[in-house]
């Protein structure tokens, strides 16, 4: 990972009062361009092979200006243009996942969060390490695929939209899907509703749900994933009846739906966070900034985190004009419109430094 002291470096170099946000153009960017926009900062779009075009018909979320490059190598071989432009890099899951972890840890442009977190989101051996060890209930783990008896989910490594997830529920079910060449785990299959909460992690804040590491906890939004095509699949039968006829399940996400949990629900999802967090502070240094829990909640409102995503995510999308809880904080912000407003408050108490690495 590129050393914080050179990250520091940089930022001495920056004129403070003229910085550009930039991200690259593709999952959230959206809400990231005009959260930015909205407090104030400069917006700068990077792309290798996403359209553009579509910005036009979203003018209040058009970056001020698009950098066009041939590939993540002409990215790096011409990170002296975003210097230049005294820019901080907004991470979301498209960005690291195309440039890669290590690749993207490693690039010497500022970057808001700590991108330790990295090597724990993308490695799902790691990142059950840190939820457990946090006291935070996760599915069971099958570490042998013989042993599987009943339904379970696999999962690839790293942040793929659902691409490639399949339910397996024996041993030739897996065996027929499962691509041995890519690093997966595999969980037992959890009933219940599967709810995705955007939590915003400050640590300098001093009012609000306080943590025991110090800093405050939000939650500024809930959504659920349209997955195509195991949302429409029932209506065909059974899935052993589908695959008869080529027909196999995908979890690929197409889109996102807004919701809210019941207010029960809600101090345990903050105990989760809680908790979360604190772990982090201990295994690498500590997650700040916009955080998902992936959960799946049970007919005994028991919870259980199949999944965490340390940085903003696309389930944040409806949310552009604020939702039904950022709306009890910060009316009409979006989780990108708060991470500007951080960066805003941290230019003008002095501890901008403290958020970049």
């Amino acid at each position: 990972m590129v050393p914080k002291s050179r990250i520091d470096e940089i930022l001495e170099g920056y004129d403070i009062e003229d910085l550009t946000i930039a991200t690259l153009c593709s999952h959230s960017s959206l809400q990231i361009f005009h959260g930015a926009r909205k407090m104030g900062f400069k917006t700068l779009g990077l792309t290798i092979s996403h359209s553009t075009k579509y910005y036009d018909a979203f003018p209040l979320a058009k970056p001020d200006e698009i950098i066009k490059y041939q590939d993540f190598d002409d990215m790096e071989a011409r990170v002296g243009e975003l210097l230049d432009r005294n820019t901080i890099l907004i991470p979301h899951g498209s960005f690291v996942e195309y440039m890669g972890a290590r690749r993207f840890s490693d690039y010497p442009v500022p970057s808001y969060g700590n991108r330790a977190v990295l090597k724990w989101e993308s490695d799902r051996d790691k990142q059950r390490q840190w939820i457990t060890s946090a006291g935070v209930p996760m599915p069971k783990l099958i570490t042998d695929a013989r042993e599987i008896e009943e339904p379970v989910m696999v999962k690839y490594h790293g942040a793929k939209g659902g691409s490639g997830y399949f339910i397996a529920r024996d041993y030739m079910d897996f065996k027929m899907a499962v691509d041995q060449t890519l690093p997966y785990t595999i969980q037992e299959y959890c009933l219940g509703t599967r709810y995705y909460m955007h939590f915003f992690y400050d640590p300098l804040k001093t009012d609000g749900y306080l943590c025991e590491q110090g800093g405050s906890l939000e939650l500024l939004s809930i959504d659920r994933r349209d997955e195509s095509n195991i949302d429409e699949m029932y209506k065909l039968g059974s899935i052993e009846e589908s695959r008869r006829h080529g027909l196999y399940p995908s979890f690929v996400v197409t889109g996102n739906t807004p919701v809210v949990i019941r207010e029960s629900l809600l101090p345990k999802a903050f105990d989760m966070a809680e908790k979360v967090v604190n772990k982090s502070y201990e295994l690498f240094g500590g997650m700040w900034g916009p955080f998902c829990l992936e959960t799946v909640v049970n007919d005994k409102l028991q919870f259980k985190v199949f999944e965490i995503s340390t940085r903003i995510v696309a389930g944040s999308n409806p949310f552009i004009s604020g939702s039904p809880y950022a709306d009890l904080i910060y009316p009409g912000l979006s989780t990108g419109g708060r991470i500007a407003l951080e960066l805003k408050n941290a230019l003008k108490d002095d501890t901008f430094k403290e958020l970049m690495t």
